[in-house]
């Protein structure tokens, strides 16, 4: 595949790797989004209501800071968008990366990992933040361990 990039969050490392392996598969330029201040265990601690990303998440609004803004965004026609499912959509801080560039006229195709949720309404909440330009395409939820031949497979149906 040309001119792809593969961007991803990963609180926990998990979709870390499949990002990891999809790039790979499919020959992709790799970036990692990451917070300006990284997430600790006591953060992603879902079950306490005053922990940051429940915080975050309970704030529409909310845009964590990233910690650069080097994405080669520019260079690519598509967008493999990777990161894990909290409270039913993408975490805040997938808005504030979508919100840092231009997206005009690429795909952006996303990808999840998940304890147990699908993607619910996580396009129709991420399309605010992109141009008009730009197409959002609800890829799918990554689960599981899968083979590089099987993510290659997927990416090239976009």
């Amino acid at each position: 595949m040309k001119n792809v990039l593969v961007a991803y969050f990963s609180a926990s490392g998990t979709t870390a790797d499949t990002a990891k392996k999809l790039a790979s598969a499919i020959g992709a330029k790799l970036y990692e989004i990451r917070p300006e201040v990284p997430y600790t265990r006591a953060d992603l601690d879902w079950m306490n209501k005053r922990s940051r990303s429940s915080l975050e998440m309970g704030d529409k609004s909310s845009r964590p800071a990233l910690a650069d803004r080097d994405a080669p965004v520019a260079d690519c026609d598509t967008v493999f968008l990777g990161f894990p499912i909290w409270w039913y959509v993408a975490p805040t801080i997938v808005n504030s990366f979508l919100e840092s560039y231009d997206f005009s006229g690429k795909k952006i195709v996303l990808f999840a990992t998940s304890g147990g949720s699908g993607f619910g309404r996580t396009r129709e909440g991420l399309l605010p933040s992109v141009g008009k330009d730009a197409v959002i395409v609800e890829g799918k939820v990554l689960n599981g361990n899968p083979s590089p031949a099987e993510l290659k497979r997927w990416a090239e149906q976009f």
